[in-house]
C-alpha cells in the first residue's frame, strides 16, 4: 500500500510539480546490513568542500531502511546513494559456475573466482583488501543491499541506475563504496565507526547525538562523504568498464592523502 502511494506522488509531482523540491544533491550513505537494526543510513549535502549531514538513522522494527530513505529524498530532485555493500560479483566465478558440475575441477585460480577487478584495485592503491564477495559472508550482505536498492526503486518510481561518471542525464543513482577505503584516502585512521581525522570534510554538529549511539550511522556518514568524493571528481574510475558493469565498482579515493588536520597535530607536537 505504501508503496502504491509513493507511485501516486510521484506521478502527481511529474505532472504538476513538487513545491517541496531542494535544489541540493541528496547524499544518502547507507552502512548495509542483514540485520535491518544494523544498517545505518545518513542524509548529508555538500556545501563547499564540506558534507553536511542532516539526518541519520539505523532501521527499526517499525520503520525499515527502505522507508526511513524514502523519507528522506522525498523533496529532493537530484539524489546520490552510496551503499556499503559489493553489487556484483567476480565475472569469472559466474562464467565457472554456469557450466561447472559436481565433483569437477573448477578451471581457475581461486583469487579469479572471489576477488573482484575493483577489490584488487584498492588493494593496489590505498593497501586495504576488501572482504571478498565470492567468498565470505558479505555475500549474504551484498544481496540484502541489492534488494534495499530495489525497494527504493519501487517505492519512489526512480530508475535509480548505478553512476559511472559525476554528471549524468538520471537524476537518481547510486554507487558502491567502502568506508575503510574512504578513510584511507583521506589519510584518516582505518577505524570502522569512527569519524576520527574527517573533522574537515564532514560536518555531524546536527546529528552527533545521534551518532554517539551508532557505529552503523557513523559509517553510513562516511559513505555519503565517499558519494561527494564521487561528484568531486575525487574518486578513480574503472579501466574496464565492460569487467566493472558486470562485478560493480568501489567508488573512492585515487590515493592516500595527508589529512591536514594531522599535520596539525604533528607539527603541535613537533615544537613542544
Amino acid at each position: 500500500m505504501a508503496d502504491n502511494w509513493h507511485r501516486a506522488k510521484v506521478q502527481v509531482n511529474q505532472w504538476f510539480g513538487s513545491n517541496k523540491e531542494n535544489s541540493m544533491i541528496a547524499l544518502l550513505g547507507i552502512d548495509c546490513a542483514t540485520n535491518p537494526k544494523k544498517t545505518g543510513l545518513a542524509l548529508g549535502e555538500l556545501r563547499g568542500e564540506v558534507v553536511h549531514i542532516l539526518h541519520c538513522a539505523t532501521g527499526t522494527r517499525d520503520e525499515t531502511p527502505a522507508a526511513i530513505a524514502v523519507s528522506w529524498l522525498d523533496n529532493y530532485e537530484e539524489a546520490l546513494i552510496a551503499l556499503d555493500a559489493p553489487l556484483g560479483w567476480p565475472q569469472k566465478l559466474g562464467i565457472c559456475l554456469s557450466t561447472h558440475r559436481a565433483g569437477l575441477p573448477v578451471q581457475a585460480e581461486a583469487n579469479q573466482l572471489f576477488r573482484r577487478m575493483t577489490d584488487v584495485a584498492i588493494k593496489e592503491r590505498l593497501g586495504k583488501q576488501p572482504l571478498e564477495v565470492g567468498a565470505n559472508l558479505i555475500a549474504r550482505t551484498a544481496v540484502s543491499a541489492l534488494m534495499l536498492l530495489d525497494q527504493i526503486r519501487r517505492s519512489t518510481g526512480r530508475r535509480i541506475p548505478l553512476a559511472w561518471v559525476p554528471k549524468e542525464t538520471e537524476r537518481w543513482r547510486a554507487i558502491e563504496v567502502y568506508p575503510a577505503a574512504t578513510r584511507i584516502g583521506h589519510g584518516a585512521p582505518d577505524i570502522g565507526g569512527s569519524l576520527v581525522g574527517l573533522d574537515e570534510l564532514l560536518d555531524c554538529a546536527a546529528v552527533s547525538s545521534e551518532l554517539a549511539r551508532s557505529e552503523d550511522a557513523v559509517d553510513a556518514a562516511v559513505c555519503a562523504l565517499a558519494a561527494a568524493d564521487f561528484l568531486s571528481g575525487r574518486a578513480a574510475p574503472p579501466q574496464d568498464h565492460d569487467t566493472a558493469s558486470v562485478e560493480g565498482w568501489i567508488w573512492a579515493p585515487m590515493s592516500r592523502q595527508p589529512n591536514q588536520s594531522f599535520h596539525r597535530i604533528a607539527q603541535t607536537a613537533g615544537s613542544r
